[in-house]
């Protein structure tokens, strides 16, 4: 997570990370490719970010097959979007 998201606090950090994890709002707005890897919400008064990257096992490059997971790591970062 960015220093934003942490200077909101741990229990803040705490609802925001619980938000991601039942997010369900892929739209063609924000997943225009139905990749469900971007969302967008507002929390704690900001418009938080989430991006998913899906990393080879090295975390250097793009993974050569997302959907295998024995050489995919996926790494997210959460930010505020006054951040990006």
């Amino acid at each position: 997570m960015t220093p934003g998201v942490a200077a909101l606090g741990l229990e803040a950090v705490d609802r925001i990370v619980k938000t991601i994890s039942v997010f369900d709002d892929f739209c063609h707005a924000n997943d225009p490719h139905e990749e469900h890897d971007f969302g967008s919400f507002v929390a704690e008064g900001h418009t938080i970010y989430f991006k998913i990257d899906y990393l080879d096992q090295t975390l250097t490059y793009h993974s050569p097959d997302p959907a295998d997971p024995s050489v995919t790591e996926r790494v997210i970062t959460i930010m505020l979007a006054d951040e990006y």
